[in-house]
């Protein structure tokens, strides 16, 4: 398929919030069970420990190395910090929390492989670890291995004085989500709401699941609830901007998206989906300026580099050195996703808009022609794609900035402080009113008993993506979700 092609037919993907424990921040050497919590969230608090006048040498250092590797990590030197977590395994081999850290820094830089191993090896040491259980699930649900995830969670509950742990509750609704079992789905959000009738992460839960199943203003209502108990959370926002998205009324659903980066500048997700609504409206600077902090806090999404590469594509016809830089981020994604077409494709486009990327370019078309799924039609602008290559390259001729197509984008919609988002948002804002008034979303279609969703008193960390599908750029996007 012609990148040109695919870009101008590009399904964006937006993301909703849901209940996970994203990246659980380093603990103090001395918690054998840190809480889960979402980075960069405080550290749990420490329990008692033996005052260090009672520990051996050995022992002194391993806590000494400890906090150093804390410290490195607090200060984003991950390098440091991951040595620092290893000379504790050294010194202390039983060390949960130095083999745990050492799994979310390696999740932190996107190397997916090493975090399951190191998780792998908590599990091994104590396969009751709640916090190793809730982010090896995630790097399931990440690959599309809800099966494993929903047989990790299980297992979990059924570790003695687990059976009602609403973190692993919350997760398990997620990936039975995912995995299309909505049935199940909404059972285990209510089995957490029973118990814990003041779960936001449990309502928000189950207002994606009435999203899934086209129930939207159901699942509005169900925000409505979750928003009263918490009003901070910008997975809460993100979401009622899913629904908005789907309800066809985009510039409200961009209120709601930067209202919850407004309240979180790290909500991944909320950036993803201001990106993808720049996308759409072809604002490919602003675009590029939402997904480059996306990769940054999600390096390990490939969605949100392969939406980086094509905000940077679009402007390859304005600035050659985009389309360089779309070329790597596409090449981010294939090492990621290896069987990614789009990406294969779209750096092989990229790289063709300057002398300097035609050798990759070259590589990454005849890879691209020769997928089972590339047309003929595309075969052929492929062809003539390399020709042309082939034949600039013998006269020296320059490549032509971009072919006309490549040059459509929307006039006004050239990123900077004068984005068209922002002046869509300007304008959603002047009637922006309450999402929807609190409502028991029983009332809808359901019975009393069968609604009345609620949250608990110790929220499960929220923020892992599971992504819906949008529309072509320049369309509203509003496909039904798909999951990450």
């Amino acid at each position: 398929m012609a990148f040109r092609r695919t870009l101008a037919a590009a399904t964006l993907a937006l993301t909703a919030a849901c209940a996970t424990t994203s990246q659980v921040k380093p603990a103090p050497v001395a918690t054998a069970n840190p809480a889960p919590a979402p980075a960069p969230a405080a550290p749990a608090a420490a329990a008692p420990t033996p005052a260090p006048e009672s520990l051996n040498a050995k022992d002194r250092q391993a806590r000494e190395r400890f906090a150093e590797a804390v410290a490195a990590f607090d200060a984003g030197d991950f390098a440091r910090a991951e040595a620092g977590f290893r000379q504790v395994l050294e010194l202390a081999p039983q060390s949960l929390n130095a083999q745990f850290n050492l799994g979310f820094i390696a999740e932190r830089q996107g190397r997916l492989a090493d975090a399951q191993a190191a998780y792998e090896k908590v599990r091994f040491l104590e396969p009751g670890h709640v916090p190793t259980l809730l982010n090896l699930g995630r790097l399931y649900r990440l690959q599309e291995k809800y099966t494993e995830a929903i047989e990790l969670y299980e297992g979990g509950l059924k570790t003695p004085g687990r059976e009602h742990d609403a973190s692993l509750l919350n997760n398990l609704t997620v990936a039975y989500r995912l995995a299309g079992k909505h049935e199940q789905a909404e059972a285990t959000a209510r089995r957490v709401l029973a118990r814990h009738p003041e779960d936001a992460e449990a309502y928000k839960n189950l207002a994606l699941v009435y999203y899934d199943q086209g129930k939207y203003r159901l699942a509005e209502l169900v925000l409505a609830n979750a928003r009263k108990l918490d009003e901070k959370d910008p997975g809460i926002y993100n979401n009622l901007g899913m629904i908005y998205l789907k309800l066809d009324d985009r510039a409200r659903a961009l209120v709601q998206f930067q209202k919850a980066v407004s309240l979180d500048e790290r909500f991944a997700p909320g950036h993803l989906n201001i990106g993808a609504l720049a996308l759409a409206w072809r604002d490919y600077a602003g675009a590029e300026r939402s997904f480059s902090k996306a990769v940054e806090l999600e390096p390990g999404s490939h969605e949100a580099w392969l939406y980086y590469a094509y905000a940077l594509d679009g402007q390859k016809g304005r600035e050659p050195q985009k389309g360089l830089k779309a070329g790597e981020a596409f090449e981010k994604v294939l090492a990621l996703r290896a069987d990614q077409p789009e990406a294969l494709c779209g750096a092989g486009w990229a790289y063709a808009v300057e002398k300097t990327g035609w050798d990759k370019a070259e590589g990454f078309l005849a890879r691209c022609k020769d997928l089972g799924t590339t047309s003929a039609q595309d075969k052929q602008m492929i062809d003539a794609k390399l020709q042309g290559i082939a034949a600039m390259r013998k006269s020296g001729q320059p490549q032509p900035a971009a072919a006309p197509e490549e040059k459509q984008s929307n006039p006004e919609a050239v990123g900077g402080s004068g984005s068209l988002l922002d002046k869509v948002s300007d304008q959603a804002a002047q009637q922006e009113g309450a999402p929807a008034q609190e409502a028991n979303p029983a009332q809808d279609s359901t019975s009393a008993q069968d609604t009345a969703p609620v949250q608990e008193s110790t929220p499960a960390p929220a923020g892992e993506p599971s992504t819906a599908e949008g529309s072509p750029a320049g369309e509203p996007p509003a496909e039904a979700p798909k999951t990450e």
